[in-house]
């Protein structure tokens, strides 16, 4: 593994991590949301865009992409703690590598990731 990838990697985990402590110290001061975002502004250096974009702390942002189909989910940073979630994750590693910047994109249906967020919330309840 080259030297830039494993510095990316630990800057990842150490991303991951601080999101998991900030989940533990707030877990009990907030109730499971999902987010959805059905248009995806293409224009990313618009201002307006931007600040439409940004995501609340303790969430962040996954774009489902299989060939003409693409939806923007927001999720809680727990999602990280979810197998399937994971899995999906995986699969944009291997597909997209390390490189991307802002939402993170999985190649799944969105239908596929709003089933694994329905899933969850289920389980939950």
């Amino acid at each position: 593994m080259e030297v830039t990838k494993k510095l990316q990697l630990k800057h990842l985990i150490s991303k991951v991590l601080k999101g998991l402590q900030f989940l533990a110290i707030s877990k009990s001061s907030y109730t499971r949301r999902v987010n959805y975002i059905s248009d995806i502004d293409d224009d990313d250096d618009d201002e307006e865009s931007e600040a439409s974009t940004r995501v609340q702390q303790g969430y962040f942002a996954v774009i489902a992409m299989q060939g003409e189909e693409t939806k923007k989910f927001i999720v809680e940073l727990d999602y990280l703690k979810d197998p399937d979630f994971m899995r999906l994750l995986e699969k944009a590693k291997e597909e997209y590598g390390y490189e991307q910047k802002g939402a993170i994109t999985v190649p799944c249906r969105p239908q596929e990731l709003q089933k694994i967020i329905e899933n969850r919330h289920n389980a939950a309840m």
